[in-house]
């Protein structure tokens, strides 16, 4: 059975409308309750979000339907996915909750479950919880109604975790880019503490400002000033701070591939997981180095599953979400960052050799708007797939896929010319807008 609210990464929509309204957020609230009132005898969930307006009306809704049912809720406040996660694995809470679209514009917001353990749900959970949407349930009165209270110290909890990890950056000069999301207290103490000279950009949210021209996906201003300021390097976390890009000192991008080589390399793996969206540039100077890629489907969930399945403990994607499954069990811009940093600093290179390294294969991404991702098994567009396969047969790969949270189907084309894999993206999209585009 597959699920029809919960997608890649949680719920996620336009806040106010279906499903991600006030009185539907309630009813999620009391079908979770009622699936981890399962678990424990008395269940307690911890609530964290971003930065977005639509946050509070959503954590306050999903907190009456926790509450509702027997459920005790803490509010973390304004706190990264990551650090939710954390929490709710130090708290000893039955669950962990995260309010937040990620990189997606503030329009959006989503709903995240975390476990006991800080792990994201397994999808039979989330089934169940979506059952239950539909369950008569029964009432909960008096005593036996859930409480809520507000946890004053998950910056500084969460924060002592990040610092048992960090190295010494005396003596760097370090901006980072918070994206006027949920990062935006932590991370400039954090590496400050760390030792780091700290120029911290985006740090001032609204309700409205959150990914706005900033953060991982607009890196744009961090890398002019980290170029025209003469910073050491830069980062740029996204929204709820779950990933991170670098900057090295030339003002170039750093991205998920050049972490997970940098960290595959330095820690002595032999194995190292990524996505189908990685470049060939990962798997061939790994390859070089001894270290074997191993591809998933794109999402950090599968990276996840493959590393528990495999017993590894390093995956990522060329997005910036990076695992370190020895240190956490869920992506973690601070962390990674910290990590990544710790491991340059130990390997005698600078982010920039380290970069020069490894050389990208050209890319290209084109996203196309549809009304129905399934025009992606359509035969018009599996034929104009093959027929880009053979072109590149041996130099170069393309891969279709829907997007996990929009309305989205990606081509990804790489290969030696980049005017050569722009035209063949090209060819397929025009197809895909041809038969079903927005």
């Amino acid at each position: 059975m597959s699920r029809k609210f919960f997608g890649t990464d949680g719920v996620r929509a336009v806040a106010g409308v279906a499903p991600l309204t006030a009185a539907w957020t309630l009813n999620l609230g009391r079908a979770a309750a009622e699936v981890f009132k399962g678990q424990s005898r008395k269940p307690s969930v911890v609530i964290g979000k971003d930065t977005r307006q639509s946050g509070d009306m959503l954590e306050a809704a999903l907190a009456a339907g926790l509450t509702a049912q027997g459920v005790n809720v803490i509010h973390l406040g304004v706190m990264p996915t990551p650090g939710v996660s954390y929490l709710a694995r130090q708290l000893g809470a039955t669950a962990g909750v995260v309010i937040s679209a990620s990189h997606n514009p503030f329009e959006d917001n989503g709903i995240k479950f975390f476990g006991s353990s800080g792990e994201k749900l397994t999808d039979a959970l989330e089934l169940e919880i979506e059952a239950k949407l539909e369950a008569d349930l029964p009432n909960v009165t008096g005593a036996n109604l859930g409480a809520v209270t507000d946890y004053r110290e998950s910056e500084r909890l969460y924060s002592s975790f990040l610092m048992e990890h960090a190295p010494s950056l005396s003596g760097l000069k370090i901006a980072l880019d918070c994206a006027n999301g949920a990062t935006h207290r932590l991370a400039p103490k954090v590496f400050q503490r760390a030792g780091a000279d700290v120029f911290a950009l985006y740090t001032n949210p609204d309700g409205r400002n959150i990914n706005t021209n900033c953060g991982s996906t607009h890196p744009q201003t961090l890398q002019k000033i980290v170029k025209e300021m003469n910073f050491d390097l830069g980062i740029a976390f996204d929204g709820d701070g779950d990933r991170c890009l670098l900057v090295d000192n030339t003002g170039t991008m750093i991205d998920g591939d050049h972490v997970l080589y940098i960290n595959g390399v330095t820690r002595g793996e032999r194995t190292v997981v990524a996505t189908l969206m990685s470049n060939m540039g990962l798997e061939v100077k790994l390859r070089e180095q001894g270290i074997h890629l191993e591809r998933t489907g794109v999402g950090d969930r599968y990276v996840f599953e493959r590393l528990l399945e495999k017993g590894l403990t390093l995956g990522g994607e060329q997005s910036g979400h990076t695992l370190f499954l020895d240190a956490a069990p869920t992506g973690d811009g601070m962390l990674s960052a910290l990590l990544t940093l710790k491991a340059v600093r130990s390997s005698g290179k600078t982010l920039a050799q380290w970069r020069e390294e490894m050389p990208l294969y050209p890319q290209t991404l084109v996203n196309v708007r549809v009304t129905d991702k399934a025009i992606a098994n359509h035969d018009e567009v599996q034929a104009a797939l093959k027929k880009v396969e053979s072109v590149l047969e041996g130099r170069g790969r393309i891969n279709l896929r829907p997007s996990g949270t929009e309305s989205l189907l990606r081509v990804m084309v790489e290969g030696q010319s980049n005017e050569e894999i722009a035209e063949l993206a090209e060819q397929v999209a025009s197809v895909i807008r041809r038969l079903g585009g927005v």
